[in-house]
């Protein structure tokens, strides 16, 4: 695929906000470990094949495992994923995919048994940022460096 346009030299102003939200999402209560994982189940979701390689590699440099990373897209069936992890990979999934099944009861009781009120605003936060990611790199077709 060949990248369809530039989007930071596009429109500069709309990619500073974009990096200043990310900046602020990753500074809230999330842990970083978490967050990778979330950004990475989202962007599978959304078929973005950068956001995908760019979290995984980060998560990695982290120490996440090659064995939790391979499993993050079938989660449901991995034990792999303490309580807490499974809460916000469901909790990602619902809110990415918002016009399949408007974020079920079931899972946002899921998640605030492991998350805080703060902390779950923050999470929606993190999925709603990389959502937007996602959304640029699929429209204009960025593709990870090989």
């Amino acid at each position: 695929m060949t990248l369809r346009l530039d989007y930071y030299s596009a429109s500069p102003k709309a990619m500073k906000a974009m990096i200043a939200l990310e900046a602020l999402t990753s500074s809230l209560s999330i842990e970083m470990a978490l967050l990778h994982l979330i950004k990475i189940r989202a962007s599978q979701l959304n078929g973005c094949a950068f956001c995908t390689d760019m979290h995984s590699v980060d998560a990695r440099r982290l120490g996440e495992t090659d064995r939790r990373l391979y499993s993050i897209v079938v989660w449901r069936d991995s034990n792999f994923f303490n309580p807490r992890e499974r809460a916000a990979l469901a909790w990602t999934e619902a809110v990415t995919l918002l016009s399949q099944n408007h974020v079920p009861d079931d899972v946002y009781e899921q998640a605030r048994a492991q998350f805080s009120e703060g902390e779950l605003v923050d999470l929606t936060m993190a999925v709603t940022t990389i959502n937007s990611w996602n959304r640029l790199a699929v429209s204009f077709r960025q593709t990870p460096s090989v």
